[in-house]
């Protein structure tokens, strides 16, 4: 348990911290959903639209601190491809 004021603050701050970094996390996982939705009803429009909507919640993501870089770009690129095969 934390002993000094300052500890008992950091305690405070992280706590509060991780309820602004799940109601994020969770924010991006919804769009990614909507995203996966519109890919397996096979509505190339709707998924694209989605995909657009999702890419900068993904971006502000990364810059929060929530995902690394990489990750929400391997995340965009492999969404994109498969809204793209889905023209063919």
């Amino acid at each position: 348990m934390a002993n000094t004021p300052q500890s008992k603050k950091r305690a405070r701050q992280n706590l509060r911290r991780a309820d602004v970094n799940k109601a994020r996390r969770s924010r991006i996982r919804t769009y990614l959903r909507k995203v996966e939705e519109a890919i397996a009803s096979g509505d190339q429009a709707a998924a694209a639209a989605a995909l657009r909507a999702a890419q900068p919640e993904l971006m502000r993501g990364v810059t929060k601190g929530i995902l690394h870089k990489n990750t929400a770009s391997r995340k965009m690129s492999r969404l994109s491809s498969r809204v793209k095969a889905l023209s063919n």
